[in-house]
Order: structure tokens, then sequence, then C-alpha cells
């Protein structure tokens, strides 16, 4: 920088020093690169006093020597170049200079007196309230040159002694950020006494932030181009191959919910079935739009992950993981009593059980795409069969008339329209269960191809509609109601129809039909666990990204790509769940109707908290409102309706979702526990002092604060610090951390706001607990640039987080992998 000295001279107007622009003295110096000591500080404010408003407005409050260059006053009339003054239409610039001290001043301090400005407000001519500071505009890279004329021939020229705290107030927060330390070398913390009897409450002190601009290696950059095809090309399901992985669970849940729903309504089943098949209407729009806004996996977990608190998505989470693991429960335990229903085993049912199990977690080992070829060979077998038994069906109808479905109607009619009518909620209330698997098909969304979708629920709804409630129509006209109701294996009553075909019509076309039926029960339940399986893994791999499992679960198999750790653990978990109930189907299929409709109505609230908190983010608007507050109700009254038929259900239900909910809660808030036990182990001091114990102390401290000491990122565009205060708020009560990175991406055209350092600094010391550093990042906010920042600070995308982008937003909030913390 060069600074010239000359002689300045200063003439007054109304009161005010006002700039003379015929003597020009130059100051020049780069603008953001101020390397003056703390001594050379010289500030510079600006005022304007316009005809419109007779109160005096300062409008900046700058170095001498980085001054920007245009400034403009709030009227927007007057600006400054450097070389002089340009003036308005009306009013007039005037201008104060100080230096704020140091022992070589030369210029003595100019500011109004105390008794100007109350002058001034008595007078109406304005008010205290009236001096506010306005931040200047972005900076500009090029030097400055301004001219500055001051007469100092007199030290007592009537100027005015050093402003007060209140004529200052944003100079002094901006010393106070340079005064970090004590004499001593503390921290500046409020003396408080600490919750620890053995700790000083500097241990609650994370350290102060610092201020860095990172420019991304081409390394980084390859890094992130490489992350974001990874996630691009995982898209591998297309609209048939990802109908099969649910689609086994949904066309094969009529063997789960048949001889339920005709247990409680009869011969009205085929009208509780039709109507409960008619729900998806509802629910398809809703799944629709949620997945257009937030294509990824993991749902409905992840949906509530970014529109509400993470208690609540675990809360989702819990609920998913009993519904994957009964699915495949039920699943498993169906297919060895079909095999013991054709086959003498030499070992109990639940041993069979177990073998499917494992035999399919074996296959899941092959990976998401094999799996998924593998379920759609099995849908389409089972498909084809359920075809050649409704057409043996419909052919043995056609021969013997309608005497059978005349015999069962007239012997299961109610006896009155109350009855009738409690028979046929309680059929819908059960048939819901037809529909098991559906709320699968979002859990891999993130694997589907663009606009595949809405073509999966598609196909798994409307066969669903024809196979549950046409099907049981074939069933009431061949086979009689007495038989339906007492069969040995009542899931797998529906093949009855076809039995009953070959023997009374003695086709011998139709003798292979009960093996082949036998294998298509056997096959379309063991493909369940596929998508019981494959969908926890989405879960699992989720919640690692989270910091709620730990980071093993990510590992994966070279060359299929299988998450095995997850598939060995969810097994675990199956066969935890299986013995927990005492190899009791009964207890595991009363728990799962809960369960899946509980997920389900997490899917219209996680649609309703999206639109309130999360309004601006960008998705085809496919459900109306009244569809969201019907699928609520829809989900209340179903929900009711299983607890009046069967209230142990409810106990079942509640236990096993503490049970998984405190597994989860224990996972998220370890710090929390760590902290409490050190507590209680502090409270005994004997513990402190005994050899075997000693040494606990320390190491839970130790493992508290390495716990804590991993960053999680934070992706910022403002400089308002109500913003940056809520998202920080989010953080510390979300995440057990106490590092947090505040990231800007910045270019030449936007620059950096001219707020952001000093309220990232205030914010700093807000927050004792959590060290703040701010990283000013150059270039601009893509899925690359974010991929090569996660790269750089080993921060994986999933920990970032951001604002929710507008409708204007070019990318997919997929590609990024953050999630979304504030409106």
């Amino acid at each position: 920088m060069n600074r010239s000295a000359t002689t300045r001279t200063l003439r007054a107007t109304n009161g005010y020093p006002v700039l003379d622009s015929n003597s020009v003295p130059m100051v020049t110096g780069q603008d953001d690169d101020c390397v003056f000591p703390f001594w050379l500080d010289n500030w510079l404010n600006i005022y304007c006093q316009c005809n419109r408003s007779t109160d005096d407005r300062l409008i900046s409050h700058q170095c001498i020597f980085c001054l920007p260059q245009p400034l403009y006053c709030s009227a927007g009339k007057e600006s400054i170049h450097s070389g002089g003054i340009t003036l308005g239409e009306t009013g007039i610039s005037t201008f104060q200079m100080a230096d704020l001290g140091g022992p070589s001043t030369s210029v003595l301090p100019s500011y109004s007196t105390a008794d100007q400005i109350n002058e001034h407000a008595t007078s109406g001519a304005g008010d205290l309230e009236s001096w506010i500071a306005i931040e200047p505009l972005a900076r500009s890279s090029e030097p400055l040159s301004i001219p500055v004329t001051v007469d100092l021939a007199s030290p007592h020229n009537g100027i005015a002694p050093p402003p007060t705290f209140r004529q200052s107030q944003f100079d002094v927060v901006l010393r106070r950020q340079r005064m970090r330390l004590t004499p001593t070398g503390a921290p500046r913390l409020k003396t408080t006494t600490s919750r620890f009897l053995n700790l000083s409450s500097d241990f609650e002190f994370a350290g102060w932030g610092s201020f860095s601009r990172v420019k991304l290696s081409a390394d980084d950059h390859a890094q992130g181009e490489d992350r974001l095809a990874r996630t691009r090309s995982a898209k591998v399901l297309g609209r048939w191959t990802g109908t099969a992985l649910p689609g086994n669970a949904v066309l094969g849940s009529v063997f789960y919910a048949l001889p339920a729903v005709v247990a409680v309504c009869g011969v009205y089943a085929p009208i509780s079935l039709f109507a409960a098949t008619l729900t998806p209407f509802i629910w398809r729009p809703i799944m629709e739009e949620l997945g257009s806004a937030l294509p990824i996996c993991g749902a409905p977990y992840a949906y509530l992950l970014n529109v509400t608190p993470k208690s609540i998505a675990l809360l989702g989470a819990a609920l998913m993981l009993l519904d994957f693991a009964s699915t495949s429960v039920v699943s498993a335990s169906t297919a060895a009593s079909y095999v013991a229903g054709e086959v003498a085993l030499p070992f109990p049912d639940f041993v069979g059980a177990a073998v499917v199990l494992l035999v399919f977690a074996v296959v899941s080992f092959t990976g998401l795409k094999e799996s998924a070829r593998i379920s759609f060979v099995v849908l389409a077998f089972h498909m084809s069969t359920m075809a050649v038994l409704s057409v043996c069906a419909v052919v043995c109808w056609g021969r013997q008339g309608n005497e059978q479905l005349r015999t069962n109607w007239v012997h299961g009619q109610a006896k009155d329209g109350w009855t009738v009518a409690r028979q046929l909620f309680n059929g819908f209330c059960l048939g819901m269960l037809g529909l098991t698997g559906i709320e699968c098909a979002p859990s891999y969304i993130g694997r589907m191809r663009p606009g595949a979708y809405p073509a999966v629920l598609r196909n798994l709804h409307l066969p669903a509609v024809v196979l549950n409630s046409a099907m049981i129509l074939l069933v009431f006209a061949v086979v009689p109601m007495n038989t339906v109701l007492s069969g040995a294996n009542v899931l797998i009553c529906w093949g009855l129809a076809a039995e009953v075909d070959r023997r009374r019509c003695n086709s011998r076309a139709l003798r292979w039909s009960p093996h082949r039926r036998v294998l298509s029960e056997l096959s379309c339940a063991c493909a369940n666990l596929f998508a019981g399986i494959l969908s926890a893994c989405e879960l699992f791999e989720q919640l690692s990204h989270d910091r709620i499992l730990p980071r093993i679960f990510q590992n994966a198999l070279p060359f299929t790509g299988a998450p095995y750790v997850s598939i060995v653990v969810f097994t675990a978990v199956n066969a935890a769940l299986y013995a927990s109930s005492g190899a009791s189907l009964a207890i595991v299929s009363k728990m799962f109707s809960l369960v899946w409709l509980t997920v389900m109505g997490l899917f219209p609230l996680a649609l309703l908290l999206l639109r309130f908190s999360r309004g601006r983010l960008e998705c085809e608007r496919s459900a109306k409102l009244w569809m969201i507050m019907l699928a609520f109700a829809v989900t209340l009254v179903v929900f009711a309706g299983n607890i009046a038929i069967d209230p142990s259900i409810a106990g079942y239900f509640a236990a096993y979702l503490v049970g998984v909910l405190l597994a989860f809660g224990g996972a998220q808030n370890h710090v929390s526990i760590l902290r409490a036990l050190y507590w209680l182990y502090d409270q005994y001091p004997w513990l402190h002092m005994w050899p075997r114990t000693q040494a606990w102390g320390p190491s839970v401290v130790r493992w508290i604060q390495a716990l804590k000491k991993q960053p999680v990122c934070v992706l910022v565009k403002t400089d308002e610090i109500n913003r940056l205060l809520h998202l920080l708020l989010y953080v510390r009560e979300n995440e057990q951390t106490s590092c947090v990175k505040l990231v800007h991406f910045c270019d030449e055209e936007t620059g950096v706001p001219s707020e952001l350092e000093a309220n990232a600094k205030i914010l700093d010391e807000a927050f004792p607990e959590i060290t703040i550093d701010l990283i000013l990042v150059s270039g601009a906010f893509s899925p690359s640039n974010v991929g090569a920042l996660a790269h750089r600070l080993q921060i994986p995308t999933a920990l970032m987080f951001i604002s929710c982008p507008g409708p204007k937003f070019p990318y997919s909030v997929a590609d990024f992998g953050t999630r979304i913390i504030s409106l």
C-alpha cells in the first residue's frame, strides 16, 4: 500500500465536516488485503443527509485504506467515486474521519459530540435510533484511490472525543472478535460450575474456530466427478426389475390376507378385499410426489430425516426395520409350512424357517441387480401359476354352475345390517394387509432409473386389485366354505380351487397343479425375503451414513457390491425376532399388521411436513391436500380396527417397537450416554482412587472427546445471523459433535457476503461447546464440487447440511447426497 502524507483541510456544513474535492491527496491500497497493524486502524464514517429526511444516516464505517468503491447512501441518490464526490439531485454527502488511537496518531477523532446528537434528536431532525450501520457493497479487487481532505491546523478544532458505545456498536463488536484470550492466555468464558466433580468447565470448551480459504485441487475435482458418476450409474433398476423386488410381496400377500379376511367377514370377503385394494389410489399420488421431491434411498426414513428432527426420523427407521424383519420372518415361516404340508420333514417347522432365512441371505450376496433379476424370474413364474389356476377355477365354475357359490352365500349371510357392516369393516381392516410390500418400493428409489418409480407403483397396484378380489371370488365359486375355513394350512387355502377343479372335472392336464402350486407359493414366499433383505440393507446404509450405525455397514463385497455386513446383521435381527416370539408365526403376523399400517401412515405425514417446512423444494405436485388427510384418516381407522379385532396385537407391537427404539436411540445419543455414565462414575470418589477403576474416567473422557471431534459440514449461502443460528441449533440438537464447518461456495461474480466472517465469529463465541470453522471455497455450488469438498475435508456428503433449494435450482437433491435442514 502507498499512502501520501499531505496537508488536509476541513470545512464545516451544518455542523458536520464535508469533504473538499478541490484538494485531492491520494490514499491507495488493496481492499481485501489490509495488513496494517491495529494501531494504524483509521476508520472513515460516511453519513448522508437527504431532503426527504432531516436525520443524518451512517451509511458506512470502514478502514480508510480498505474503503470499497463506490459507496451509495441509503436513499440511493448520492455516490462516492475515487477522485471526488458525485451528488444526486438532492441532499449532500457528509463525511467524518477519525483515527482510533495508536502511538503515532496524526489525525484526531472527528465524531459528533453527544450534545450535538441530543440537540439534533430534540429538534425533531432525527433520533438516536436513526444512526444505523449498513453493510457496504461487494468490494472490488482493484486498488483504490480515494481523496481525503482534512484540516489539522489545530488539535482543538471543535472535534468531538471518540464515540460512545451506543454510537459505535458495530465497531465494538468487531473489536471484541480480536480479543479472544485473557491476559493469561485462557479462553474468555463465563465462569460457571462444572457438573462434573473432577472436570473443570474447560471440558465443555471445544476451542475457537478458524477462517480459511480453500481452492479445490485437480484430485479433489476428480474424486467429486467420480462420486457423481457412481451415484448416477447406481440407477440400474427399470420399471420391471424395480417391480419384481416388492412385487413378490404384494402379489404374494394374498396368501396371508385371504384366510384372515374370510375368517372375520365370511362371504363378504370379496367386497372387503376389493375396497381395500382401492386404497393405493390415495397413497400412490402421495408416494409419487415424495419420490419426485426426494429421490433418495431409505424412504420413508430418508423423507423424515429431511423434514423433521432426527429423533422422529429414527422412529420411522425403527418401524421400517420391524416391517422388513417381520416380512422376512413371516415369509420364511410360511415357506417352511408349505413344505411341511406336502412333505414329512425330519425336523420342526421353525428349523425349516431358519434354513430358509440362511439360504436366501446367502443368495443376497449376489448383489442388488442380480437379486432383482432372480426376483423377476420368481415373479414371472408366480404370475403364470396364478393365471393357470385362475383358468382352472373359471373352467370348473363354468361346468358346475353357480350352485357352490349360491350355497356359500346362503350359509354365510349375516342376520342383520349391523352385523353385515361390522363384518365388512373388519374385512376391510385385515384386507389392507393384502397390499404389504408396496412400502418397500421407496426404499430403493435411488436405484431406479428416472421415470421408473411411478410405473413401478402402478405395476404393483393394478395386478393386486385383480388378484386379491377376483381370486377369492373364484374360491367361493368352487370350494365349500367349511373347507376354506377348516384347512390345515390356511395360508394355502386359495390353491384348493384348482385342487377341487382337478378332482371334480377329472382333468388330466391339471394333475401337475398341486406340485406347481406349492412350488409357486414356496418360491413367492422366499422371494419376499429379497424385498425385506435388500430394503433393510438400504436402510442400514443410510443409518451408517448418518452416524447412527458404525461405518462398517458401508462395506461391500468387491465383485457384487453386496453390503455383506448389513445382510449378516439383518439375518441376526430376523433370528432374534423369530426366537423372541417363541417361533410363533401368529405373534409375528399380529405385530406385522400394525407395523405395516404405521409405516404406511408415515408417507402422508412426511408429505404434509414436506409441504410445510420444505415448501420451496421442487416436486411434481400430484396429491391434493384432501388426499393426504384422507390417507391419515384411513390409517387411523384401520389401525384402530385391527386392535379392536384382536387387542393383543397392540401389546406385541409396542413391545417390539420400544425395543428397537431403545437400540436406535442409544446408537444416536452415544455421547450423551457416555456423559451420563461418567457423571455416575464421578459421584463415587473411591472409584477414582481404586487401582482397578481409576483408569475408567480418563478413558471415558477420551472416548467422548474422540466422538465429538467427528465434524459435520453446513453449506451456507447467506450471512444472515438468524439463519446461521437456526442451522447451528439444528446441529447441536441432532448431531453428537463439537466441530462444525461453515462452508460458503463463492465465485468471482457473487463474492463473499460481507457479514459472514463477523457473524461466524459471533456464533463461535455464542457456542463455546462447538468449534465453528469458516471455510470459503472457490467455485460454484454443484454436485461435483460438493463431492470434491467432501473428499478434501473427509466428511461424507450425508453429513453435509443445506437449506432447502428453490424451484429454480438446476440440480437434483439426490446428486448432492446432502441433508436439508431448514426452509
